[in-house]
């Protein structure tokens, strides 16, 4: 079985360092997330509806330069990750690695033989075969061009763009195929995670089954309202993305001061490499400041961006480290 090991898990920094007032750095969600307006009632009240259900595709459509009936909505873009291992026979899976677990994990699940590779090269001749692009945790990319190239040589690539919002630059959306299919968050740029609300997007014969596997009201009212209105925010996205630029130099000037040096990263979050991973955890967790370490790595740390007021304890944090 492939360990599930994620961010987000703040209880379990309370429930070891104490305190309240935390500072959540170990995902990738924008913690200045879109303004939420006000939801009429009956996307609460009522079973989602067809109506809803098309604004959001409509406005997805527009947003990722992909036909409607190319996209299929789901409770997030992990609900994709848990249903596309069963869209063929099992067979030989390769996932371009170090990434997102969660892949691995659930292709385990439906009996895929999984191969980690390293190279983009060693994924062809794959029965399917994943990209994580830009990845987590390094943030490395690829051009649409190679991922193009590379989905002539195996049975279906899957290329997961949760973290592309800020980089339109790198989407292959605009060439799903059958043998290629994209997956899309809404939760990580737009701020807004516990919407659960994410996309694939492919040919429509693979969506049709996709919807099957997924049943009735896959997404719920709030999450369509939400996400329609979120995805037509041309304003917002612009500022966002440049927003989230800048504050990702700020803080790669704040760690290279300190003596990491960066490994990569997006708008959305950054990893380095620091002397000790789990010394600058414990650090940075006895201020209240919580980051994601790898089972992979004794080195890497990543942290998310922060917002507002957050970065004086950041700044401040990284000011007192010392190194061991």
């Amino acid at each position: 079985m492939v360990k599930r090991d994620h961010g987000g898990n703040l209880d379990a920094a309370r429930a070891e360092y104490g305190g309240s007032d935390w500072i959540d750095l170990s995902t990738g969600i924008n913690r200045r997330p879109w303004p939420v307006p006000a939801i009429p009632a009956e996307a609460w009240t009522a079973l989602p509806t067809e109506g809803a259900r098309r604004a959001l595709v409509e406005a997805a459509s527009a947003a990722y330069g992909v036909a409607s009936d190319s996209i299929l909505p789901l409770a997030g873009a992990q609900a994709a990750i848990q249903l596309y291992p069963r869209l063929g026979v099992p067979g030989v899976a390769r996932v371009l690695c170090p990434t997102y677990n969660e892949h691995a994990a659930s292709l385990t699940a439906q009996g895929w033989q999984v191969e980690p590779v390293e190279g983009l090269r060693g994924l062809g001749g794959a029965d399917l075969a994943v990209v994580v692009n830009p990845n987590n945790p390094d943030g490395r990319c690829w051009t649409p061009e190679a991922l193009e190239g590379l989905a002539r040589k195996v049975g279906l690539l899957v290329v997961d763009e949760s973290f592309a919002d800020p980089q339109p630059e790198l989407s292959v959306a605009a060439s799903v195929s059958e043998r290629l299919i994209v997956l899309r968050s809404f939760g990580k740029f737009y701020g807004l995670a516990g919407a659960r609300l994410g996309f694939v997007l492919g040919a429509p014969p693979l969506l049709d089954r996709l919807r099957e596997m997924a049943g009735p009201w896959s997404v719920s009212g709030p999450a369509l309202e939400i996400g329609a209105r979120a995805l037509r925010d041309r304003d917002w996205q612009q500022e966002t993305t440049e927003r989230l630029a800048a504050d990702a130099d700020r803080l790669d000037r704040l760690a290279l001061r300190a003596g990491w040096a960066l490994v990569g990263g997006t708008p959305l979050f950054r990893t380095y490499a620091t002397p000790d991973a789990e010394a600058a955890q414990i650090h940075l967790a006895r201020r209240a400041i919580w980051t994601r370490r790898f089972p992979y790595s004794r080195t890497w740390l990543r942290l998310g961006l922060p917002d507002g007021a957050d970065w004086g304890r950041v700044e401040q944090a990284f000011s007192e480290w010392r190194p061991a």
